[in-house]
């Protein structure tokens, strides 16, 4: 028997058997399915955090009061024994390889005109910010150039904001209520979507003294930093800490940069889709059971079929391989399906959430594939072994 008429008996006995062998193929789809639809979402994650840091450049560091302790505590939780003030974000501005320098105080806040009425996240902040997170005006001017310490009754509106509190109507000149405060809209942002977990569309921007005086507060949220160049990145962050350290009597900031931050997310990211990929996989393992089950079944209903074979002549080693095919063909081919079939629901997701790069590593299809062949052949050995050993006589007669 050759290999071409071993593959041809397999095929004919698994197509002799079609519910059986649909419900084993079934079962390997799905776990196929599943490791190539769950780890698309992981990587697509993946994808969306490092877009969403590219938006905003590769030059940032960011200042957050309050030290992080090798304990594990979260930056800025627990409080900071000293505000970080405007003064400090200043004395930063003026350090050498610094381009640009945000303070950066937010809250949520109603903002109203006439009335109608939002409740929206009010960010306080300088002229700054614009380049320096990459935003761009539809209309009017951004946040006029002064001293941070100087405040301004007037508000920057994000695209959504600004079309509801004034549908059909121009907002530049307006005035709004912030809060108990008067401001006239001077600018409006255009449609950026979520940044860093951010709805800039659903944003008011207000000068960072004014928004520290309807907060009430002294601290500030963060100071954003943009460096000169990337090779002067690692340099700058030392000398923050060291300035803010000698300002403050103690080393009592975090001072994070944009790629250890997106460092931290990937491994996190990457880490959590090998997870779901392992998951997933144990459906592999469970589809091959069934398929040693339904393998063994085959040899026992197939015994007097067994005999004749071997009465003919046929060796142990090719009665072994015969049922071998058949578990192998069966996971192949729910492998195929499953890899169809977690294409379109890929293929399905990017429709539903354009905005999300979802996106199926290869290297989860490798291993799904893989991985349902190596099932398929670890347990299709023990009915193979089972079918090679019946004796010829005790076959044909059905014992």
């Amino acid at each position: 028997m050759s290999w071409l008429d071993s593959v041809r008996f397999s095929l004919r006995a698994l197509l002799s058997h079609g519910l059986r062998s649909s419900l084993s193929l079934l079962g390997m789809a799905i776990g196929v399915g599943a490791v190539v639809v769950l780890t698309a979402l992981g990587e697509g994650a993946r994808r969306y955090v490092v877009g969403e840091f590219a938006g905003i450049g590769s030059n940032l560091l960011i200042v957050v009061p309050g030290r992080t302790e090798t304990a594990g505590a979260r930056p800025g939780i627990g409080g900071a024994p000293h505000d970080l003030t405007l003064e400090d974000a200043v004395a930063i501005g003026r350090l050498r390889g610094v381009a640009a320098v945000a303070p950066l105080v937010v809250g949520t806040e109603t903002v109203a005109h006439r009335e109608r009425r939002r409740q929206v996240a009010v960010m306080g902040s300088t002229a700054e910010l614009l380049p320096l997170r990459r935003l761009e005006l539809a209309r009017g001017r951004f946040l006029p150039a002064m001293e941070a310490g100087r405040g301004a009754p007037v508000v920057v509106l994000g695209s959504s904001v600004a079309s509801e509190l004034f549908p059909g109507e121009e907002p530049i000149g307006q005035v709004v209520r912030v809060g108990g405060w008067r401001m006239k809209v001077i600018g409006v942002l255009a449609s950026k979507g979520v940044q860093l977990a951010v709805d800039m569309d659903e944003v008011a921007i207000v000068p960072v003294a004014t928004g520290m005086r309807i907060f009430d507060r002294s601290s500030l949220f963060r100071v954003m930093v943009e460096a000169t160049s990337h090779r002067e990145l690692d340099a700058l962050a030392p000398r923050v800490v060291d300035l803010l350290a000698g300002r403050h009597g103690e080393e009592d900031v975090t001072v994070l940069t944009q790629e250890a931050v997106l460092a931290s997310f990937e491994q996190i990211l990457r880490a959590l889709t090998l997870a779901v990929a392992a998951i997933a996989a144990i459906s592999l393992a469970v589809a091959g059971i069934l398929i040693m089950n339904v393998m063994l079944v085959s040899v026992a209903e197939r015994t007097t079929e067994v005999g004749l074979l071997k009465a003919l002549g046929a060796q142990r080693a090719q009665i072994h391989l015969v049922f071998l095919l058949e578990a192998l063909l069966l996971s192949l081919a729910g492998a195929l399906v499953g890899l169809v079939v977690g294409w379109l629901g890929v293929g399905a997701m990017a429709e539903i959430f354009p905005k999300f790069p979802v996106e199926a590593p290869r290297w989860a299809q490798a291993a799904g594939l893989a991985t349902a062949l190596l099932s398929g052949t670890v347990f299709g050995v023990l009915p193979a072994r089972r079918a090679s050993r019946l004796e010829p006589v005790a076959a044909l007669a059905r014992r």
